[in-house]
């Protein structure tokens, strides 16, 4: 399997830079890991609700841009779906089955998703309706994956 993880903005916290590296690192066996950042934008913290949806756009059409056409695209929303791990191991494990190894999972910047992108995703994933630091969501995500993968092959893995 394919997995890319497109974000915006650039990584700078080490812990976090470590943890996401060790995890990209165990799942060498099961998968091949791209992290893709694009730049953010500037978004001051009194903006109006047109120059937020500007930012949105911007930093969606840069995460356009980084898809291939035929990938299987998940974007991290609040609003998506909220699955266990199990039903993300399910899911991947399904995707690989029926030809669809290429997924890229997309997590937006601190204000979110552009709609022209939530439309070009395939699905909606949702890791709870309570807001997470996007630098947070990538180790939580990279994590998730590799315990799915774990599932996948049904070896053990702490609970």
């Amino acid at each position: 399997m394919q997995i890319q993880i497109l974000t915006v903005g650039k990584l700078k916290e080490r812990y976090l830079v470590d943890g996401i590296a060790e995890y990209v690192k165990r799942l060498g066996p099961y998968a091949k890991v791209q992290m893709i950042e694009v730049p953010d934008e500037k978004a001051p913290e009194n903006m109006s609700a047109a120059e937020e949806q500007q930012v949105r756009d911007r930093e969606g059409a840069r995460l356009l841009t980084a898809l291939r056409p035929d990938v299987y695209v998940v974007a991290l929303a609040i609003d998506g779906e909220m699955w266990s791990s199990d039903q993300l191991a399910g899911s991947l494990d399904k995707l690989a089955t029926y030809g669809r190894s290429q997924v890229a999972f997309v997590i937006g910047g601190s204000l979110g998703l552009s709609s022209e992108l939530l439309r070009r995703a395939d699905m909606r994933l949702s890791f709870g309706r309570m807001t997470l630091p996007h630098q947070l969501m990538r180790l939580v995500l990279v994590e998730q994956i590799y315990r799915a993968m774990r599932i996948n092959r049904g070896e053990p893995y702490h609970k």
